[in-house]
């Protein structure tokens, strides 16, 4: 466990879609339909039509966008639902898109005033965005973010980095040791 100031920040190796906090996050596709992987269990725990009714209200959901719906049949309250930019295609300022995915689930937590957020390895899966490069996007904007508006976060009490693996869990953490120095 890792603190900044009083938000205690972990990471775990758990399934997310059983994780009891007020929001996990979604990494989801443009279309915001139930995908494979992460998203297409999160969707499947969650109640696939009632989630993707919800969804099509926004979609399509241009990559680095956030958008939250209600968790369903999950454990948590809400789903903050957000893009990658696909690693595999290189598509232009691929960083800065994923960057702008932590700003826009960050700035959802702290207008909804959640007390516990879940962030999974967005973009590492089938977008195959490097490990070390996704890692590192995450916790530091993540960091910056509280930095920035800590005052404005007085609710967060906790952050959970949840990593799928132990090479994800390794690297999450190392990150955060050496940010956090």
């Amino acid at each position: 466990m890792y603190y900044f100031k009083n938000i205690r920040i972990y990471v775990v190796i758990e399934n997310i879609t059983t994780m009891k906090v007020d929001a996990i996050v979604n990494s989801a596709n443009t279309s915001l339909l139930k995908g494979s992987g992460l998203c297409g269990a999160i969707y499947k725990k969650a109640g696939i039509i009632n989630l993707e009714q919800e969804c099509l209200k926004y979609a399509p959901l241009e990559i680095g966008k956030a958008i939250l719906t209600s968790g369903y049949n999950l454990h948590c309250k809400k789903i903050i639902h957000t893009v990658a930019p696909k690693w595999f295609l290189e598509e232009d300022d691929r960083e800065e898109k994923l960057s702008n995915c932590y700003f826009n689930i960050m700035k959802i937590t702290e207008e909804n005033k959640f007390c516990t957020l879940a962030i999974p390895c967005i973009g590492m899966g089938i977008y195959k965005c490097p490990l070390e490069i996704g890692s590192n996007i995450a916790v530091k904007n993540v960091l910056n973010y509280l930095k920035e508006n800590y005052s404005s976060l007085i609710n967060l009490q906790k952050i959970f980095f949840v990593c799928s693996n132990k090479e994800q869990f390794d690297m999450y953490n190392e990150i955060i040791k050496d940010i956090g120095n």
